[in-house]
């Protein structure tokens, strides 16, 4: 477990769900290679693996036989979140990894007080302070454990694929977004649609991305994600994009959207 020591002046991270209920939209992928950017930009990065596939974790190197602790023992309080931290080939990007037991998680949350704050509670953790973003991957379905994160965030980004579809899954997330302000988190806010695995050479892809944008507006990332095969091809290397080939068109536009993000985020302080 790595643990750097806390600064003597505190600081707290924006802390951010990326979360779609619709699989294969590149939300992990997303959370990867965002977190990856942000580091690189010299950003201190906590990305935690709410998903019980584990793909944020894979991504990143870390072994399914080599996750000590992880994010199911976080929220069932079993140990603290600076406990489950570990060190990433990332300089300044920090990992909570996930093990296949978060599937038993929201059975065994059923029936206890205070279920949907479990990672909130979690936060309190004096560890946050060394962060200046903290990126959750949150499983590809509205349950507990996306509800928990959500009811720990401050925003949501939401990786978009540009296929016929996307508009129908996007509402539904909207409308639990919503819930969740209303029931548990009320200051929670879309951080921001990213448009994700764009085919220049398919009108489809044109035309979804020019109806998201129509229908969000300003809630809609500039940068746009194109579909990369280096991308597709990094996970399986252990690697984010970023390491895997920095030059590619994947790498350059997660660069961008980092950038994009930060200059988003920092407006929104100043208002």
């Amino acid at each position: 477990m790595t643990s750097k020591g806390l600064s003597a002046a505190s600081k707290q991270p924006e802390i951010i769900a990326v979360a779609n209920q619709k699989g294969g939209v590149g939300k992990t992928t997303t959370a990867i290679n965002l977190a990856t950017a942000l580091a690189a930009i010299k950003k201190d990065v906590l990305i935690i693996d709410m998903d019980p596939q584990g793909n944020a974790s894979t991504g990143l190197g870390r072994e399914r036989n080599d996750r000590a602790h992880s994010s199911y023992e976080v929220i069932m309080g079993e140990v603290s979140l600076a406990e489950a931290i570990v060190d990433t080939a990332v300089p300044g990007l920090h990992l909570v990894p996930s093990t296949i037991d978060l599937t038993g998680a929201e059975i065994e949350l059923v029936n206890q007080d205070q279920r949907t704050f479990r990672l909130r509670r979690a936060f309190r953790d004096p560890v946050l302070e060394n962060y200046d973003y903290v990126l959750i991957d949150c499983p590809p379905s509205l349950n507990l454990l996306t509800l928990n994160t959500l009811a720990a965030s401050h925003s949501v980004l939401v990786p978009l694929q540009c296929e016929f579809f996307a508009l129908e899954g996007l509402s539904l997330l909207l409308q639990t977004i919503e819930t969740v302000k209303a029931n548990f988190n009320p200051s929670l806010k879309i951080g921001g649609i990213i448009l994700t695995m764009f085919d220049k050479r398919n009108n489809l892809s044109e035309q979804v991305a020019i109806d998201v944008r129509n229908y969000l507006g300003e809630q809609v990332f500039d940068t746009i994600i194109p579909r990369n095969v280096r991308v597709s091809e990094a996970p399986s290397h252990g690697k984010p994009v970023l390491l895997y080939d920095l030059k590619c068109s994947g790498s350059q536009a997660y660069l961008e959207l980092a950038a994009e993000l930060l200059k988003r985020y920092n407006a929104n302080k100043k208002e």
